[in-house]
């Protein structure tokens, strides 16, 4: 799988290079690269941002730059964009474009496992007040564009969620994570929350593993697993849990 990521600060991106991610780039399970937007300008300071039409506070980001990065970017993927003129290809067609922006939709586990069964995915990390608008228009020439947000904040720019998103797809590419099994009992992966986990010790300061644990009782304990799933995202997430109502 093949991640390119366009931004004007791609050091921010080097800690892809440790951990599961380092691990799974060097053998060759997940290919990371990391395109800066001023190599795609052609004055001699390498401007990507000019003032806003209409006025307002802040910069925002040139299209003509974008579009130099997002084309060489799709000319450089696994899968070949289709034609400008083929609006009717289908989505899966094209290498998927994911934007950060507060006002995209929501990011889940579920659009990562989407996203885990595509070949290519970009991500562009706007900065300022963010990307001309035009060229999301423009770039569904050459990709399926995605608006998301990781949340409802604010962040100062795309990079920290471009690292969180190629972290949660990238972690479900077939052998990035050693034991499997341990991807289908996490968080969201059924709507659920995870249940809480223990080790060794089974007393420590004064505080014990629940004994169900500690029974061998296979049943028991998935028992108790799912029940504190449930209790935990009731209690915490009460939106998963309204959710999770309306599904079962």
């Amino acid at each position: 799988m093949r991640f390119d990521v366009v931004t004007i600060f791609p050091e921010y991106l080097a800690v892809l290079d440790v951990s599961l991610l380092g691990r799974a780039r060097r053998e060759g399970l997940v290919d990371v690269h990391v395109h800066d937007l001023r190599d795609f300008t052609f004055d001699r300071h390498r401007t990507v941002d000019d003032t806003p039409y209409g006025g307002g506070a802040g910069m925002v980001m040139k299209p003509e730059p974008w579009a130099l990065a997002l084309e060489h970017v799709a000319a450089q993927g696994p899968v070949s964009p289709a034609p400008a003129e083929s609006s009717s290809a289908e989505p899966g067609d094209r290498p998927v474009l994911l934007v950060p922006t507060p006002s995209g939709e929501r990011f889940t586990q579920r659009f990562a496992r989407e996203l885990a069964g595509r070949e290519h995915v970009a991500i562009a990390c706007g900065r300022y007040e963010g990307i001309d608008e035009r060229v999301f228009g423009w770039a569904e020439e050459l990709f399926e564009v995605r608006l998301v947000s990781l949340g409802d904040y604010v962040l100062n720019g795309g990079e920290v969620a471009a690292l969180a998103m190629i972290e949660a797809v990238g972690r479900l590419v077939p052998g990035v994570v050693g034991n499997p099994a341990s991807l289908v009992e996490e968080s969201h992966e059924d709507g659920l929350l995870e249940y809480p986990v223990y080790t060794k010790p089974a007393d420590w300061r004064g505080r014990a593993v629940p004994p169900v644990l500690l029974s061998g009782d296979h049943g028991k304990v998935a028992a108790w697993r799912r029940a504190q799933q449930k209790e935990r995202t009731r209690e915490r997430r009460p939106d998963l849990w309204a959710a999770y109502g309306s599904e079962a």
